[in-house]
């Protein structure tokens, strides 16, 4: 999107984006048994492989998967687990470096005990002499890896599923824009950085699609999502405000309650991946919820219904943000506002994904689940940051400045917030 900020770029993109930080930040294993009771098993078993898969999506993928009946493989540097344990017993897990440049142990760092003690690293050619009936790529952000890839999987898989990203597309300023719209383009397309601000983003998913498309014709599906957040979501995106709302006091409820907005919850999306496999389906999809067009007081509300002394809201009007520097999408998690560049945010038409069999769960029970599920969340941050001070006192390091789990890692700081809703008070007494 190339009129797309760079921070919402950073935002979809940021389980990758940021590397082993918001990779390693994902669910906690008590968060892997969230599948409905009504799960059916398949009659037809398929081979998985996942290239990725410990992340924040993969494990939510593998979960339902293996729930109905298929055989999993993952392939990854095994630098997740390290810090939170892959659960799931019954899958091959394949260690190695997707990028056929460096060495299939590379960390990019000097220790190179980062992989699973019990693993032999090897580079993509251990892939090859396995069959799959299909591909999940979810950890592809360079063309020139997922290329590679592709290439070498292509003569013995028969399906590939690249996750892309609503970032993909030039614009977000039409509205009701459907999977035909112009995607982004990069003036050099061999580039292999994000950007300072993740600039790029967008413009690397599109040639990531292609490089998928060009090794696969006919047999590619694509999928572009949006915000994926609920339970293990490291972002604090959507878990901002169901959290913030708990916590009492008065929230600042950025402009109207009319405005639109979109996400898909993490468990729907991974279901859907595992029913593409399943059915075989190819083509490009916006993987984008609700049923229906969301309506942003409506999510405040269900955020306030689900907690015992929420919040009160007091809402203020875009207009009044611009007007201090708090009008842009990324001044709040997951709000932006439909206007000029921005008026298509939120308004992605899905029925290409609904008529693929893409379900979508109430919001309030991605609300409930987040609010469940937060409190060990914390305690998982406090244990990381615990760890991580004890080994660098181990090392002779300077501890890292130590940070309050039970800070939301988006939204504005509590201060800034009070701050904020003061002023707006001040300006409609004048």
């Amino acid at each position: 999107m190339s009129k797309l900020s760079t921070t919402r770029r950073q935002f979809l993109g940021q389980t990758v984006l940021v590397g082993g930080v918001a990779v390693t930040a994902a669910s906690l294993p008590r968060n892997r048994r969230q599948l409905s009771p009504t799960t059916p098993r398949t009659a037809a078993a398929k081979r998985i492989l996942i290239l990725g898969g410990t992340g924040f999506l993969g494990p939510k993928t593998v979960e339902v998967a293996l729930a109905r009946g298929h055989r999993v493989t993952v392939f990854n540097r095994g630098r997740t687990e390290k810090r939170i344990p892959f659960e799931f017993k019954d899958v091959e897990h394949l260690y190695g470096n997707r990028d056929p440049n460096l060495p299939a142990d590379d960390e990019r760092g000097p220790d190179k005990k980062l992989l699973h003690p019990d693993a032999t690293p090897k580079g993509l050619e251990q892939l090859v002499g396995k069959s799959w009936d299909a591909v999940i790529d979810n950890s592809g952000y360079y063309p020139r890896m997922v290329e590679a890839s592709a290439k070498l999987l292509a003569a013995n898989s028969k399906h590939y599923i690249y996750i892309s990203s609503i970032s993909a597309y030039a614009s977000q300023k039409i509205p009701d824009a459907d999977e035909t719209a112009e995607l982004a383009r990069l003036s050099d397309p061999a580039v292999e950085t994000m950007g300072k601000n993740g600039e790029n983003y967008g413009g690397l998913k599109a040639l990531c699609e292609q490089a998928a498309e060009a090794s696969f014709p006919g047999h590619a599906a694509i999928v572009r999502p949006g915000y994926i957040v609920g339970p293990g979501d490291p972002t604090d995106r959507f878990t901002y405000w169901p959290v913030r709302i708990s916590r009492g006091g008065e929230v600042l409820a950025p402009g109207s309650p009319d405005d639109p907005i979109q996400w898909i919850d993490v468990r729907d999306l991974a279901e859907w991946l595992v029913k593409i496999v399943e059915d075989g389906t190819v083509g490009a999809f916006n993987a984008i919820g609700p049923v229906r067009r969301g309506r942003w007081g409506d999510v405040l509300e269900t955020c306030v219904a689900a907690v015992k002394n929420p919040a009160t809201r007091t809402w203020v009007p875009t207009a009044w943000l611009e007007a201090n520097g708090m009008g842009g999408e990324d001044s709040f998690p997951i709000w932006a506002p439909p206007t000029g560049e921005l008026a298509g945010s939120h308004r992605w038409k899905n029925e290409r994904a609904k008529k693929a069999g893409m379900k979508l769960r109430p919001v309030a029970d991605t609300v409930t689940g987040i609010l469940d599920w937060f409190p060990s969340e914390i305690e998982r941050r406090a244990r990381v940051a615990k760890q991580m001070a004890e080994a660098a006192a181990a090392k002779g390091d300077p501890p890292a400045p130590a940070a309050d789990p039970t800070v939301l890692r988006a939204g504005p700081a509590p201060d800034a917030e009070r701050e904020l809703l003061a002023k707006w008070k001040a300006s409609q007494k004048k």
